[in-house]
């Protein structure tokens, strides 16, 4: 929680801050049809990561979507590899509106980028909390 987070857009009060304030009830929201749009965590060293938990709002206001996202690593900042190739991940209220995503091995990394290319729901990437583990 709390570490900085940048966004290729965002809208209104929709900032990337959101996705790592521990409140899942604000979110990012990226500019509307401008897709890829990507959201950068900085874990501000490189740490072995396996998992990420994805989060939208819990309420049923926001109905089952799939929003296409890929998962990228750096240790630089700068050249990014894919660490899970872009998918579409289900964000279901009966379920919390949780996506957990699991590398197939921990990656040592200090940045991890998260890239939306389309969303189901809404014409925007869309996160409310973004947890990345070790295990």
């Amino acid at each position: 929680m709390g570490r900085p987070v940048t966004a290729t857009s965002s809208v209104q009060n929709y900032v990337p801050g959101n996705t790592v304030d521990g409140n899942a009830n604000s979110y990012w929201e990226s500019a509307n049809n401008s897709w890829p749009q990507s959201l950068t965590v900085d874990l501000g060293n490189s740490l072995a990561v396996k998992r990420l938990v994805l989060k939208l709002p819990p309420s049923s206001a926001w109905g089952t979507r799939t929003q296409t996202i890929a998962v990228l690593g750096s240790t630089n900042g700068s050249s990014y590899s894919t660490l899970a190739a872009a998918a579409g991940r289900t964000f279901d209220p009966g379920s919390g509106n949780t996506a957990t995503i699991t590398l197939p091995a921990a990656v040592n990394t200090r940045y991890v980028r998260l890239t939306f290319t389309a969303n189901t729901g809404w014409p925007a990437g869309q996160l409310s909390e973004y947890e990345v583990y070790s295990s």
